[in-house]
């Protein structure tokens, strides 16, 4: 009598476990149902067709018939013993597998199996865990099912990480070179996953290796002849070998012979950059993950690198404008400092005459462009006329190669090299040093006395004299520029003969009050100010007259812009001020220097972040000050009296005060009192008086149980004690 697919519950024992007395036939059973009701038969290996080896859970079919065994086990149709015959295997018992997520989309994913090279679908409702948590990479175990002909993975659960490896790396490194090289852009034919190749001699024979995108260590661009190193991996499913851990040996560049360029480093960006090229007239892009070494580049740093030709496809495939340049800079490798130049300088030095003077940088631009604007101007070059074997020539040159502060100017004899641009072959005079002098303009010292929007004047040695100049003919940046600083310059007359400094350039530092100075402190009063305060009056000296008793009292001596302790401070007509005389070296004139400003006054306000001193400044009776000027971080009430300096802003003709210090507290605010007529008018007010103001009781207090006031008394409570 067949049974339908009953299931075996017990294993035939390949050898006698113990279970058996001596002599005795191994046995398993097999279990079915019939009517609600499970039974179990006996079996020895010789019931089972063609020895087929049966474990617990396989799914069979077999014959019932009466044994001679005695009667172990239950029969459902007599009483004697009753065995399983002709087993045949149905379905083998389904297995767990193992393996790595290695995709996940929005309600379902893959898995990579470890058993073979294959990927199976799951549902995330076949998860059985943290869906939230699961993510590409986790290790899982899982059962296979058959679903509209298609084998799905179902009860997929997470598994520690690192219990499923695939593969097998070898500890030993192996060298060997790149024969082909991973395609950018994959053709529509491409479906090797790893098609790259490396050939190498391993054991004695040669071997071509493949590899795929994950198999390098960086990101570095590979070249077809690369000598490369790498760990071979052995896949534990299908036994294949591949490279893996590849990284470029530093000798790979004469292997393959690729032109390589050199540049400096120009800019960089959130993982980009761009190289000035030695050879280039274009910047060159590259991105960061190209730079062969692990240290960070730099701006300025030197560099070498290998140009390649951006693809129209990848171009088109690029995530950005810059990635879809022409041509990339790839597989850069940092240089020592000094080895990439942009020029080479003749060792040879010549003679030769200025033909044509060059001009600095802010003049060549609009004279009308303030100073910040001007420097981005090219400055335009002069030219040197030389002699070389016989042959007259000329060579450009520029403010920038000059040695020293003074300017070469037209019939100037000079000495100089030569520097060659590599990329274009453009010469011009570098190291450029003057040896004398044809023309009869004499350079003159002086002193910055005024500093406008687009112009300035100078104070001359003998402090008597302004004199203008623009600031187009400043040999520098004028930004740099203070007051007081010491110039050089040349004296010329423009228009209507009227004398202006050209050629202006800013030298080390002069004493220009000279040696002889009085240790005698005097006290004064200004009763002429500089004509940068005052641009009305004809003088350009400023006046202190002597105010306190001895000999010299009601002597005025002049003072100019070297004067002033500060020279940022702006003396008005009627200050009282403390200094000491000099010698004018030139003139043996005495002159007021080492001027300090006595100023005190009250602060009349003070608002959020400013406020003002009761003092006159020109037309203004009052003096602005920031709070970030008083020293010491007071804080300054109406009423303090200040000691203080004043400043005038060149740029806007104002003045303000800055190194505020508090000499004296002012008087405290007083609370104002009541009005008498207020304090009369509630002495007079009683309860009676219907005019009075009254109180009006809108609601009443209620108490927690919600009556009106409190009934419940309330007592002092005792610590400890619970009512």
């Amino acid at each position: 009598m067949g049974c339908n697919r009953p299931k075996v519950v017990s294993a035939i024992p390949t050898h006698l476990d113990g279970k058996s007395a001596p002599g005795q036939v191994p046995t398993g059973s097999v279990c079915y149902e019939r009517n609600g009701e499970v039974f179990y038969l006996t079996y020895t290996p010789d019931d089972v067709e063609r020895n087929m080896h049966l474990d617990t859970g396989d799914r069979v079919s077999f014959y019932m018939e009466t044994n001679k065994h005695p009667p172990a086990l239950y029969s459902d149709c007599s009483t004697g013993a009753v065995s399983a015959r002709n087993i045949v295997l149905v379905k083998k018992k389904q297995m767990r597998c193992q393996g790595v997520v290695c995709a996940t989309k929005e309600a379902f994913g893959f898995i990579e199996r470890g058993d073979v090279v294959k990927e199976i679908f799951f549902h995330y409702s076949e998860f059985k865990g943290d869906l939230e948590a699961l993510q590409a990479g986790d290790d899982v175990e899982f059962s296979i099912k058959e679903r509209n002909g298609k084998e799905v993975a179902t009860d997929v659960r997470l598994l520690p990480q690192g219990t499923v490896i695939f593969e097998d790396i070898s500890i030993e490194h192996f060298e060997g070179t790149v024969a082909k090289v991973i395609p950018k852009v994959p053709s529509k034919n491409q479906n090797d996953p790893l098609p790259g190749r490396i050939g190498a001699r391993i054991n004695f024979s040669e071997k071509e290796l493949p590899f795929g995108e994950k198999d390098t260590k960086s990101k570095v661009t590979l070249l077809d002849g690369d000598h490369v190193r790498f760990n071979i991996s052995v896949d534990r499913r299908d036994k294949l070998e591949r490279a893996t851990n590849i990284e470029i040996l530093p000798d790979t560049f004469q292997f393959t012979k690729e032109s390589r360029e050199m540049g400096v480093i120009a800019a960089m960006r959130d993982g980009f950059g761009f190289i000035k090229c030695v050879d280039r007239d274009a910047r060159m892009f590259f991105h960061f993950s190209e730079v062969l070494e692990e240290s960070p580049l730099h701006i300025s740093d030197e560099v070498e690198f290998t140009v390649v030709p951006v693809s129209r496809l990848e171009r088109s495939l690029a995530k950005d404008m810059l990635s879809a340049q022409r041509n990339h800079a790839v597989r850069i490798k940092k240089l020592p400092k000094g080895t990439v130049s942009f020029h080479v300088q003749s060792e040879q030095r010549f003679i030769g005459q200025v033909d044509r003077e060059a001009t600095p940088a802010s003049a060549a631009a609009n004279k009308n462009v303030s100073p910040s604007k001007a420097k981005e101007k090219d400055a335009e070059e002069g030219v040197i006329a030389y002699e070389d074997c016989g042959v007259k020539l000329t060579v450009p040159y520029y403010i920038k190669d000059l040695e020293g502060a003074a300017l070469p100017q037209l019939g100037d004899k000079v000495e100089f090299s030569i520097s060659e641009v590599k990329r274009t072959g453009l010469q011009s005079a570098v190291s450029i040093k003057i040896l004398n002098r044809t023309g009869n303009s004499k350079r003159l010292l002086g002193f910055v006395a005024t500093l406008k929007d687009n112009f300035g004047f100078i104070e001359t040695a003998n402090h008597d004299q302004e004199i203008f100049f623009h600031y187009s003919e400043m040999c520098g940046d004028v930004d740099n520029l203070e007051l007081g600083d010491t110039v050089e310059y040349t004296l010329s007359k423009g228009k209507g003969n009227k004398v202006s400094a050209e050629k202006v350039t800013k030298v080390a530092p002069v004493n220009g009050i000279g040696e002889d100075v009085g240790t005698t402190v005097l006290l004064g009063k200004v009763t002429r100010p500089l004509r940068s305060v005052d641009p009305s009056q004809t003088e350009y000296q400023g006046l202190i007259e002597v105010t306190e008793e001895g000999a010299s009292k009601g002597q005025s001596y002049p003072f100019g812009i070297v004067s002033m302790a500060s020279k940022a401070d702006c003396l008005q007509k009627g200050e009282l001020v403390k200094f000491q005389l000099c010698t004018v070296v030139h003139t043996s004139q005495k002159m007021a220097c080492h001027i300090v400003p006595q100023r005190r006054a009250l602060v009349e306000s003070v608002k959020d972040q400013f406020g003002f001193i009761t003092y006159e400044v020109g037309e203004s009776k009052k003096l602005f000050f920031h709070v970030k000027e008083v020293q010491d971080g007071l804080e300054l009430q109406t009423g303090d009296e200040v000691e203080f300096s004043v400043i005038l802003n060149q740029r806007t003709g104002k003045c303000s005060a800055c190194n505020v210090r508090r000499v004296s507290e002012g008087p405290k605010p007083v609370a104002t009192p009541r009005p008498e007529r207020l304090v009369n008018r509630l002495k007079s007010i009683t309860l009676d008086d219907a005019s009075a103001p009254r109180l009006v009781i809108v609601r009443q207090p209620r108490g927690p149980d919600n009556s009106k006031g409190f009934s419940i008394e309330r007592k002092a409570r005792q610590p400890g004690v619970i009512d």
